[in-house]
């Protein structure tokens, strides 16, 4: 039996068991259960806390797990990333009191709040620099307030909570991080976990495009071609109507309207997107 651990709760949680589902798995929990098990794929999804998955997965207990990146390198587990998986994207930061002039390089002798207390050190390591570290479970914002810290190092998403709190960043980011597909270090991926990766990578290429169906004037066709390529190249039919012919092809969702106005200047017709579910480029 293939085992996979996925977050317990949160918007991890959530994104790992959608981008599962489409990908074909059974893993949607009715309640509360700890162990959902896929039988055609033979696959058990075992959901544990976020910051425990990389131990579990380390250890050889699990054979691949999703999580966050940031998680994954606290936990300073025997684990490597196999995908990025593009949910949950962070920044992993120093933030100190607004106007307070703190940088990454005068944090020497600073007390530093974080939940993250191995990424923090590790950083302090290679800057050369010796500062208390503080392991908080979490509120690490109202630290500084408290007298507890003067500087703290967080996950920032939007950063308001930190604004609210009167805090700033400061430098750049240590790390960036996401949700990420991992597996024990040293191992080779076996069949499962290949056919997992693959179904995944297929879903998020799956994300990036649309399928574009249109017609256009046969004057036209190089010109319309060119705008859209397509992944090797666009399929061009024939329509009951002379000097017209229709096209589809993927193009990236990011363009799409932009395309689609450049498609009407040259009288295209009938410009219909749809939603790719999965594919293999």
């Amino acid at each position: 039996m293939f085992k996979v651990a996925i977050p317990n709760k949160g918007s991890l949680s959530e994104g790992a068991v959608e981008i599962l589902s489409d990908a074909g798995y059974r893993c949607k929990r009715h309640s509360r259960e700890l162990v959902v098990r896929d039988a055609e794929h033979d696959v058990e999804f075992i959901f544990l806390r976020p910051r425990d998955i990389a131990v579990y997965v380390g250890s050889g207990l699990v054979n691949a797990g999703i999580t966050g990146r940031d998680l994954a390198q606290d936990s300073e587990a025997a684990v490597e990333e196999c995908l990025s998986l593009n949910l949950g994207r962070s920044r992993f930061c120093y933030a100190v009191p607004k106007g307070s002039g703190i940088t990454p390089d005068t944090l020497g002798g600073k007390r530093i709040a974080t939940s993250y207390a191995s990424i923090v050190r590790q950083d302090l390591k290679k800057r050369g620099i010796e500062a208390q570290v503080v392991r908080l479970d979490g509120a690490v914002e109202i630290s500084i307030k408290l007298g507890v810290a003067d500087v703290i190092a967080d996950v920032v998403e939007s950063g308001r909570t930190l604004v609210e709190a009167g805090l700033e960043i400061t430098g750049d980011p240590i790390m960036k991080s996401e949700a990420v597909v991992i597996h024990r270090k040293g191992n080779s991926p076996d069949e499962a976990l290949n056919l997992l990766l693959k179904r995944l990578e297929g879903i998020l290429v799956a994300r990036e495009y649309v399928l574009l169906e249109y017609v256009v004037p046969r004057n036209s066709i190089d010109a319309a071609c060119a705008i859209t390529p397509g992944v090797k190249s666009p399929t061009v039919s024939p329509v009951n109507e002379a000097g017209w012919v229709a096209v589809a092809a993927m193009v990236k969702a990011a363009g799409l309207n932009r395309i689609i106005d450049q498609l009407g200047e040259l009288q295209a017709k009938g410009i219909i997107a749809q939603e790719i579910k999965t594919c293999r480029l």
